[in-house]
């Protein structure tokens, strides 16, 4: 049972079909999914999401969907881990990380959007899935078309990662390069979607596909025990992640499934593309678009879509924004894995040397529970660590060589007698 009444614009309110749209004709406005929560809130309890399976969609009453997923069956339920080695180096008391590297089947949270986003164009009764995109869509858009045998076309920016090509292109997707940023991308798309009316995540689906970044939020809490964090760092690039965490934030609340919603939402850039951290800091309710400089490339949106929002959200919750730069994004994915094991993509580093920032700054106290948003695996932005890491040691199949490379590293275990 669908409990989607329709869309509705953020601006003026005016509502509309549950249809492709994404763009209120009365004022421009975005539109995004509307739900009956009374109807809702009498269905779904603590209980009977904790019966269902591990995924995403153990929250289906609060996704816009009217049928079952008709891909992406195990996305999602991704680990919140209780980060006691991080949290030590970082002075913390409270200290978690929610990982969604090991997001299933491309190892970021865009497949939680993606599998949202086709299931519903399916629906819709759309035949071709495309999309624009800096690395991880252009992934999961490839990867769930395929899983469900629908055609794809992926358009990303010319300078994306390699890794991140390479993993579009095996899943056979049809990949157009485009010289020009991100934005340019996204303008060409728009025209395209008018033209040959194919379902883009993105855009003509968009309300639909934004939705899916709930279940992020959702299972945080979850996981929390059905509490909120005090304090949540969410990496921001179209700015549509933190702004639908709080709403999943809201909308547990409003349906009674947590209590007491006092959390602070903090947005994360990097230095090279911080349009949405710049008007934070400069109190200014206007986004001016930037020209994106900066390895983390999943984050390079000089003109987010939802930037407004993503401002709004940091001041509604009494949160802040901040940036950090290309050296601190490196050196916090090192800190990272050399803490908890977790190898972040150049969007992790952001996030966590953000977290870093505003803990020094004593934005975000030490001694209240904090949460890092990780969205995309290190496996995908491994040429940004090309040249920044130990090189390997080299040395021929000789105990003595060994003994030699022990003592030189300043070593001393105790050796069998």
């Amino acid at each position: 049972m669908s409990f989607m009444k329709g869309l509705k614009c953020r601006e003026c309110g005016k509502e509309y079909p549950k249809e492709a749209l994404h763009v209120c004709e009365l004022c421009f406005g975005p539109l995004e999914v509307n739900y009956e929560y009374e109807k809702i809130k009498e269905v779904l309890t603590r209980q009977t999401i904790e019966k269902r399976p591990p995924n995403m969609w153990r929250y289906k009453e609060l996704l816009p969907l009217e049928s079952d997923p008709s891909v992406g069956a195990q996305v999602g339920f991704t680990p919140l881990i209780r980060a006691h080695n991080l949290g030590n180096a970082l002075g913390v008391r409270e200290l978690y990380i929610k990982n969604d590297a090991v997001n299933y089947p491309t190892l970021s949270f865009k497949d939680r959007v993606v599998s949202v986003a086709i299931s519903r164009a399916r629906e819709l009764g759309f035949k071709i899935i495309a999309c624009a995109s800096t690395g991880n869509l252009a992934n999961s858009v490839a990867a769930n078309s395929a899983a469900c045998g629908m055609e794809s076309y992926v358009f990303i920016p010319h300078d994306l990662e390699q890794t991140k090509i390479m993993g579009t292109l095996i899943y056979g997707a049809t990949v157009v390069s485009i010289k020009g940023t991100y934005d340019e991308v996204n303008r060409l798309c728009s025209e395209i979607a008018g033209k040959y009316g194919w379902a883009f995540v993105n855009i003509n689906i968009r309300p639909y596909y934004a939705e899916g970044s709930k279940t992020f939020g959702y299972e945080m809490i979850e996981q929390l025990g059905w509490r909120f964090p005090r304090h949540v760092v969410v990496p921001m690039a179209g700015g549509s992640l933190i702004t639908k965490i709080w709403k999943s934030f809201n909308e547990l609340q409003k349906i009674g499934l947590a209590k007491n919603l006092d959390s602070r939402i903090y947005g994360a850039q990097a230095a090279g593309c911080a349009p949405i951290v710049n008007a934070v800091k400069e109190g200014s309710e206007l986004i001016r678009p930037v020209r994106p400089n900066t390895i983390a490339k999943s984050l390079a949106i000089g003109n987010p879509a939802d930037g407004y929002y993503s401002a709004k959200v940091m001041r509604d919750s009494g949160g802040w924004g901040e940036c950090v730069t290309d050296d601190e994004i490196i050196s916090a994915m090192k800190l990272l894995a050399e803490t908890e094991g977790i190898f972040a993509e150049t969007a992790g580093g952001v996030t966590l040397g953000v977290t870093k920032k505003l803990i020094e700054q004593g934005r975000i106290p030490k001694d209240e529970s904090i949460v890092v948003s990780i969205t995309g695996n290190g496996l995908k932005t491994q040429e940004a660590l090309y040249g920044k890491l130990n090189q390997v040691t080299v040395i021929n199949a000789r105990l003595a060589e060994f003994d030699d490379l022990v003592r030189a590293n300043g070593k001393e275990y105790a050796l069998k007698s």
